[in-house]
């Protein structure tokens, strides 16, 4: 890619991708299953991954989930993703997860992960990402959070050696 102009998050985020709670979305309690969340939380980030890079990225890692409370059938899943930060060839995209209980309008958090994604050519190969511009207070934050979140994957790596089959380490 030529032309890597610095994006801005909003250019690429999205605060409103939603999905229904269906039977088929429950586990045997009743809630949302959270693989199914993952699932649709993943497909989301890599949209954005791809919005942000212009290239197709695949997912290196997924790094905190947490499920912070159960959603029911009949609730309407919200998603936010957005980049938090990018490195030369990765990138960290953030999801956060709100259940809406349309009848009485209320949303509470139920879930948030951080998602790594690495951009790559026809060949497959890891290519450059350009940088992202944070403008607000709280993208300033999540760029500053992303890069601890790295440091200490990083450090997690060198303390057990993990290395891809090049020989670089994990999530430039």
């Amino acid at each position: 890619m030529k032309n890597l102009r610095s994006k801005k998050v909003s250019e690429s985020a999205t605060n409103d991708h939603t999905h229904l709670l269906f039977p088929n979305d429950l586990n045997a309690i009743g809630t949302a299953f959270g693989g199914r969340v993952v699932e649709i939380a993943d497909r989301l980030a890599s949209t954005v991954a791809r919005r942000h890079s212009g290239r197709t990225c695949v997912t290196l890692l997924i790094d905190s989930v947490r499920f912070l409370g159960p959603a029911a059938q009949g609730e309407i899943l919200v998603f936010k993703a957005a980049v938090n930060r990018v490195w030369n060839t990765s990138m960290e995209v953030g999801v956060k997860v709100l259940a809406e209980n349309s009848k009485i309008g209320k949303q509470r958090h139920v879930a948030s992960a951080y998602f790594t994604f690495v951009a790559i050519n026809s060949k497959n190969s890891p290519v450059k990402i350009r940088s992202v511009v944070s403008e607000t207070e709280e993208e300033k934050r999540r760029y500053r959070e992303a890069d601890e979140r790295r440091e200490e994957r990083l450090r997690h790596c060198i303390v057990k050696g993990c290395r891809n089959k090049k020989g670089a380490k994990s999530g430039d």
